[in-house]
């Protein structure tokens, strides 16, 4: 079960190609990805909009 704190915790995601962010808290709403989209529930096909790298190439930013 996932807690209120947990919920609001919200993670960034860097394509080791061209150091393009990902953040869960801001989405990608040009690619349809509304605030709060979560990395897991982005298809596993999209590709970096900067550099066309796939999504493979992000890595979480701790």
């Amino acid at each position: 079960m996932i807690t209120s704190t947990e919920a609001a915790v919200f993670r960034q995601y860097c394509c080791v190609t061209c150091g393009m962010v990902y953040d869960e808290k801001y989405g990608l709403s040009e690619d349809g990805f509304p605030p709060g989209t979560r990395w897991e529930d982005i298809p596993e096909d999209w590709t970096c909009p900067d550099c066309s790298a796939s999504k493979g190439d992000f890595v979480l930013m701790e």
